[in-house]
């Protein structure tokens, strides 16, 4: 099973903030801040932003091919 599979399958086809910030052990307002940070591995997470209404999501497909390098992103993670 792939990253992207199992978050999706524990998710659905979108992640809340909350959720992304579970998911890379990060506090929500840390994480907040790091997604305006310049670094490439935040860009790429930052870039799969979903907005419904003023609803902020973030594709879990996307997530998981950025979580497993397949993006073209450093697999190692956040630097």
């Amino acid at each position: 099973m792939s990253t992207s599979e199992f978050l999706i399958n524990r998710y659905g086809p979108l992640m809340t903030l909350g959720d992304l910030a579970e998911v890379l052990k990060r506090s929500i307002d840390g994480l907040r801040v790091c997604l305006n940070k310049q670094s490439p591995y935040y860009r790429s997470i930052a870039a799969t932003r979903v907005y419904l209404g003023r609803r902020l999501y973030f594709s879990t497909s996307a997530v998981g091919e950025i979580l497993d390098g397949k993006n073209g992103t450093e697999k190692a993670g956040p630097r």
